[in-house]
């Protein structure tokens, strides 16, 4: 089971409360962790804690992660709960439209705080922890962060701010144990996009787009990007570090033709 027999191995899964990390988190407490749950929202939260259900330990933790303080109360409740902990995921994100003459500073700034440095500081506050368990990160990119999409210029890079401290970490903390890897996800069916601004019709227009723009002829599930996560998260990839796994259908193989 876990390296202390009589503990339940501990994850925290951030973005918790819908898509990806909710469908991951979901997948680790099957597994037998014991799960963190973090989001902004604690009804949806206790939600995801409802489809956990008395299989695993929960603990909720509403946070706005771009805030220091909040991210600090995060982790240290976690460690409070369960006492250790052996997987971080960061899951949450904000997507926006926008290009390099249309998107504000503010806009910048945002999905800069909540896509890229939120995940920096949440494994900065993880890492002692983590040395302890010689734990796991994986961190949620995207294909955008590998290749380049106009419209959502902010999101782009920080996808690719993402992958880029995913490679780094893995090799700073590698003699500490610590694995760090990212998955690349391309379209999934979640509220993404619905909360980036799109509404019911153009979202099914997009998806329905999208079909065309998959190779494999489909949006992924978040499961099935779960599914890898977990893979990543635990002893079954005990050699792979420092890696951002496309799963995404093919897209990241496509170009314009």
């Amino acid at each position: 089971m876990s390296h202390n027999d009589n503990k339940k191995k501990s994850a925290l899964v951030t973005g918790a409360s819908s898509g990806i990390g909710r469908a991951t988190a979901i997948r680790l407490a099957q597994e037998g962790f014991g799960v963190a749950l973090t989001g902004r929202n604690r009804t949806v939260l206790e939600e995801t804690a409802g489809f956990i259900g008395s299989t695993s330990d929960t603990v909720i933790l509403p946070a706005d992660l771009s805030q220091e303080d909040e991210a600090r109360t995060c982790v240290k409740r976690t460690i409070d709960h369960f006492g250790e902990l052996d997987v971080l995921v960061n899951a949450a994100g904000i997507i926006g439209s926008g290009t390099v003459e249309s998107t504000s500073l503010d806009a910048w700034d945002t999905m800069m705080n909540i896509n890229l440095r939120s995940v920096f500081l949440l494994m900065q506050l993880a890492v002692p922890h983590l040395e302890k368990s010689k734990g796991a990160i994986v961190n949620v990119s995207s294909v955008t962060g590998i290749r380049a999409f106009p419209g959502v210029l902010a999101y782009c890079v920080s996808k690719a701010g993402i992958d880029q401290l995913t490679r780094c970490a893995a090799l700073e903390l590698a003699e500490k144990g610590i694995r760090v890897n990212a998955v690349n996800p391309g379209v999934v069916r979640t509220n993404l996009h619905r909360r980036g601004g799109m509404d019911e019709k153009a979202y099914a227009a997009f998806v329905q787009h999208s079909t065309s723009t998959h190779p494999l002829g489909r949006i992924g599930e978040p499961e099935e990007v779960a599914e890898l996560i977990v893979f990543l998260a635990t002893d079954r990839s005990g050699w792979i570090t420092g890696t951002t796994i496309s799963i995404d259908g093919g897209r990241a193989q496509t170009c314009a033709r």
